[in-house]
């Protein structure tokens, strides 16, 4: 049954129907993760924990490409507008579908990004404070 409601609710309902780790995917891959993380030392993840970061931080230029497109388009709509829509053509309409797909996919991307970023340097933190490095 499709849901909006996010990743969080469908772990809480697989959990309540079923408690064991090895049956819930998503959590057998956390495991996963949170060992390999484990089995590196300290330095290793301070490294690699500052390079999370970056990249937390740098994950912020997709928005800026996406937003920045309309403004160069703007810049030259009057030439934009003679080659759309020329002669009843409806290459306007390619043109916008393209956009909106590439608007699209850029967006999740982003936040795709951005999840995976912070479920990786939380873990790394955990794993750090555990060992007696509070970094968080």
């Amino acid at each position: 049954m499709f849901s909006f409601r996010g990743d969080g609710h469908k772990i809480y309902l697989q959990l309540r129907k079923n408690q064991e780790i090895k049956f819930i995917e998503e959590l057998k891959e956390t495991e996963e993760i949170k060992s390999f993380y484990e089995s590196l030392d300290s330095r290793t993840l301070q490294l690699a924990r500052y390079r999370m970061i970056k990249e937390q931080n740098g994950v912020g230029i997709i928005p800026i490409f996406v937003t920045a497109i309309p403004w160069l388009l703007f810049l030259f709509s009057t030439k934009l507008q003679k080659f759309l829509f020329k002669d009843g053509s409806m290459l306007w309409a390619v043109f916008a579908i393209l956009y909106l797909i590439s608007l699209t996919a850029s967006v999740l991307s982003h936040f795709k990004e951005k999840a995976w970023t912070a479920f990786h340097l939380n873990i790394i933190q955990d794993v750090l404070a555990d060992r007696g490095k509070n970094f968080k």
